[in-house]
């Protein structure tokens, strides 16, 4: 009978001792885990490609620091008040190139460039502030070719007036941060004007090119619509391209 007890005794006493060193490796383990995780940025909703981000969208969320990049945000303050270039999906980490303040605004490598009358031989009727184009120079000694691998961003298309061509009852660019291509096609049927002007915003690099060939008067500028201004709308919506 004292064998039977004592035998007892020590399988609970081992028992114990093996939750005790259980129950201290997982406090270990989650301050290690603690001491090795950072909180990032992310959308408490979905937010769709063009819209303002307010600070009542954001919130924390911890990762493990392994799962960390060098572009994830972390302060509230530095994504507040900026627009989604793509769209974020509710718990994403926050990246800093899915973030634009002013998507009109020329990048930091870049200006906004209005093209001289004259540079210009055809502007597609139909392009609106925020699109994106695609650049071709036409001579009638030369074959035309595209000038730019990637399409520019239009930063304004105006009338002799001086006036922004847009649909006053619908405007292109609300369509465009709202992803609704029906409003975008609905903009650009409905709005009235004549393209004078067109501002883009482009390199040094790239005008340098563009003044170069044109400023002889042989070459010339086809500004065309590009397909990458309706993907941003669809991407707005998740509709596929």
């Amino acid at each position: 009978m004292g064998k039977g007890k004592n035998r007892f005794i020590w399988i609970a006493a081992a028992m114990l001792s093996a939750i005790l060193v259980y129950g201290l490796y997982l406090v270990q383990l989650r301050s290690i885990e603690r001491q090795h995780a950072v909180q990032v940025l992310v959308p408490k909703r979905f937010i769709a490609a063009g819209e303002r981000i307010e600070a009542q969208d954001l919130g924390l969320q911890t990762i493990p620091s392994g799962a960390f990049a060098q572009d994830m945000m972390s302060e509230p303050s530095l994504a507040a008040g900026q627009e989604a270039v793509v769209p974020l999906g509710q718990g994403e980490p926050l990246r800093d190139w899915k973030l634009d303040s002013y998507r009109l605004l020329p990048a930091r490598s870049e200006s906004t460039f209005q093209l001289p009358r004259e540079y210009v031989l055809s502007v597609s009727s139909g392009i609106r502030a925020g699109d994106r184009v695609v650049l071709y120079a036409s001579g009638a000694a030369s074959a035309s070719v595209r000038l730019f691998a990637d399409p520019v961003v239009v930063a304004s298309v105006k009338t002799s007036g001086n006036q922004e061509i847009d649909d006053l009852d619908n405007p292109n660019l609300l369509s465009l941060a709202e992803g609704n291509r029906q409003k975008m096609y609905a903009s650009r049927r409905d709005a009235n004007g004549l393209i004078e002007f067109v501002n883009l915003n482009l390199t040094e690099e790239q005008w340098l090119r563009i003044d170069e060939l044109c400023k002889g008067g042989e070459v010339k500028l086809v500004i065309a619509y590009s397909a990458d201004s309706l993907d941003i709308a669809d991407a707005g919506t998740g509709a596929a391209p």
